[in-house]
This record gives C-alpha cells, structure tokens and sequence, in this order.
C-alpha cells in the first residue's frame, strides 16, 4: 500500500473523484494523452461552482456597482458586498476590514505605500525573511530607497525551514516592520507566523503575511493569528485571476491615506480639495472587479464544502507518497525539506538544467513550473540557477505522481 492510499481521508468525507470531476479543464488532452496538472504553486484550477457563479454574474447581475438606482445595479451591488461578507466570515474578521485588490501584490504594494512609507525615516529597517517571493521583497525596497531605510532577510536553514533565531536576533530599534511569507511558493516551507507575530508586536513592530500560499491549504484565523496584514490572491485558491483581498486591522485602515484617487473612494470632490470615503471604500478607487469578487466567494464556498482539513490531509499525502517516490531517482536533490511544509516539491536534477526537465515533462503531458519562481535570492542561498517545482491541490491524486515519476525517468534516460 502507498504512502498516499494510508493516509489518504476516508471515502466519506473527501470524495477525490466527484472532486477531479467538478474541474473540467482536468479531461483536457495535452500532448495527446493525459493532463497531471502540476502548477498548482503557480495557479489553481477552477470548479464549476466558481464558472458557473461568474457566468451567473454576468448574465444576469451585470451592472456597475454603488452608483445608480436601477434594479441591475441593486443585483451588482448586493452579490458584490455580499461577497465581501462571505470573504470576512472565511477570515474572521468585520466586513470593513476587507480591502479588495487585484492580488496579493497589489495588497503589499497597498501597505507599502500608504502605511509604511509615511513613517519611514532614514536608517530604518524592513524585516524579511530569505524565502520571500519578489512580490513581498520589491515594494519594500522601493519605500526604504526613498526614505534612506534598508530591506533586510532573516537567514535560511539548510532544510529550507526559517532560522527563527538568528530571525529573532535581527529585531531591533531600527526594525519599523516586519513581513513575512505564510508559505514558502518554492519550498513549501511553513512558516512560524504566529510565534513571529508575538515576537514583532512585543517590541510594537507591525507585521504583514503574505498569504497567497496558504489559504487553499492552511486554517488562517485573522484575529487569532494576531497580523496586521494578511494578504492573499483569489487565483491561488480554486477562484478567478485579477482579484484578491488585503484582511487589516481596523485602526490602520482608518489611519492610512488613500493610495489611488478615482471613483467610490471620495466622500466629496471639489476642485478646493476632496475628502475620502471609509475603510475599505477608501482604497478600492475606480471600478471593480465585481465578477472576480463573485468568483473568489463561491471559491470559499466551495473550499468549505469539501473541507480544509480534509483537502490538508489528502495534500499531505501526496507530498509524502511524491517525497518518497523523487528520492528513489538517481542524481535528484529535493530543495526545501522542512519538516512543516505544504505540499511543494522542489528539486533539480544532476543530468540537465531544469527548463530541460520541464520541456521533457510537458511532452508526458506534466505541467510543471520550472525557472526561479520569484525567489531570486532563495535560489543564490541553494546555489541553484532554478528548480523544477510540482505542487499540489485537492484535485491531484496517485496518477499524477506516478506520471511525474515516469516523466522524470524518462528526463534520466535522455540526459543522463
């Protein structure tokens, strides 16, 4: 018996094949056989739950939102707000706490700007980790320039998994913010975010998460996790593309200037001056994207149906079954073997370059990511130029490990 069929969840609670069966592009024939959708890291795949309600939407809701009076724009409005209800109740926290953004770069570049940039001063110090996405290392940098503070990283163990002392040790009088990653997009490494919370807010240094690894695959309680920020991406659990939420404390948002002026974030315009609209009105200029909203709702709705739990363990799973199965083959080196980590594999090959990896896997029909996955500095800190990275979801299953496992003998054969 695998790995996978001991610690897969019982039939009754986690049905993977009704599951497989509500994502169609899964029956989609690639290279002319069998699709093992493995760039779940990248972009998650989408239910019909999820097509049908944005279908829903526009066919029968579509209309600008918060501006008019007549019944379309009541319809948009409701199923927009509605969605920021049901967004809130997923994280635990008050429908005024959710700012909807295009992503989880937009939310940091958010925070970047009009939270932190306006307390910066020379000589401060933004607190990273070494395994952070660019997304959450970039904007950063961009206000510490400006100020004359610095950006700097926390270092990594050989496993992949944080140093959390030498972590703690670089909190300082100099430190005005700490951001972190929940989950590592390369390694899969999961991070201490709530001991690191405790420890920032100690000293009275504000933390930002970066979440878009973690909320298809992790329980995340805003209140109880302690962040000021948590920030996270639609398109990364089972919802649309373009769409994401920042989840803030209540009192930031009230303090924070408006970072983009347009429509729906004013409360009065005059050529005089103009004054701006509430939390989290304030921050959402222009008109939105009221369909991904949708979108990302019945995504919630469609996680919770099936269960965390259950999708968590299942996952796990795989991640041993898939961690077992990549150590068997000759000159593979796992990168990233953290004790708590989600369900990321990633690892190079002592035979070919990892694009070459990938470009053999895709002929099998495996859809890989291969290449830095924005983390140029984790991969100076392996010594690596890149990685081949398979991550899974809740619709992968034992055929798809067994098909990156023949995928990759047959990457050993030809290069080897």
């Amino acid at each position: 018996m695998s790995t996978l069929e001991k610690l897969a969840p019982a039939a009754s609670v986690f049905d993977l094949a009704k599951i497989r069966a509500d994502f169609p592009i899964l029956s989609e024939s690639v290279r002319g056989g069998r699709l093992a959708y493995l760039d779940n890291a990248a972009t998650t795949q989408k239910p019909e739950a999820v097509l049908r309600a944005m279908d829903h939407y526009y066919r029968h809701q579509n209309s600008n939102v918060h501006r008019a009076v007549h019944d379309l724009a009541e319809r948009a409005t409701m199923a927009y707000e509605g969605a920021r209800d049901r967004i809130a109740r997923f994280f635990n926290v008050s429908r005024e706490q959710v700012v909807f953004t295009r992503g989880t770069t937009e939310a940091i570049n958010l925070v970047a700007y009009s939270f932190l940039q306006p307390k910066l001063q020379a000589g401060d110090e933004i607190l990273l980790t070494g395994m952070e996405h660019h997304s959450n290392i970039v904007p950063w940098q961009l206000v510490a320039a400006q100020a004359g503070a610095k950006v700097v990283a926390a270092p990594i163990n050989d496993d992949g998994s944080l140093d959390f002392d030498g972590w703690r040790a670089m909190l300082n009088p100099r430190t005005r913010f700490v951001a972190t990653g929940h989950v590592s997009n390369t390694l899969g490494t999961i991070n201490p975010v709530a001991e690191m919370i405790a420890e920032a807010h100690a000293r009275g240094i504000p933390v930002l998460v970066d979440g878009a690894q973690a909320i298809a695959h992790l329980s995340v309680d805003i209140p109880t996790l302690g962040a000021d920020f948590y920030v996270c991406s639609a398109h990364k659990a089972y919802g649309p593309t373009g769409f994401g939420a920042l989840l803030a404390k209540r009192e930031h948002l009230d303090a924070m200037p408006p970072w983009h002026g347009g429509g729906d974030m004013i409360r009065t315009v005059s050529f005089e001056g103009s004054t701006w609209n509430e939390p989290p009105y304030r921050f959402e200029a222009g008109t939105p994207d009221m369909a991904g909203a949708v979108g990302f709702a019945a995504a919630l709705d469609y996680i919770d149906g099936i269960g965390l739990a259950a999708m968590a363990a299942h996952e796990h799973a795989l991640l041993l079954e898939g961690t077992a199965r990549l150590r068997e083959i000759p000159g593979l080196r796992l990168i990233g073997t953290a004790a708590h980590k989600g369900a990321i594999l990633s690892f190079v090959m002592d035979c070919a370059h990892a694009q070459d990896i990938g470009t053999v896997l895709d002929q099998e029909g495996i859809a890989v990511r291969t290449g830095h996955h924005c983390t140029m500095p984790l991969m100076a800190r392996f010594g690596v130029p890149a990685t081949v990275r398979a991550s899974f979801a809740a619709y992968n299953n034992q055929e798809d490990v067994d098909q990156l496992v023949r995928g990759l003998a047959k990457a050993r054969r030809l290069f080897a």
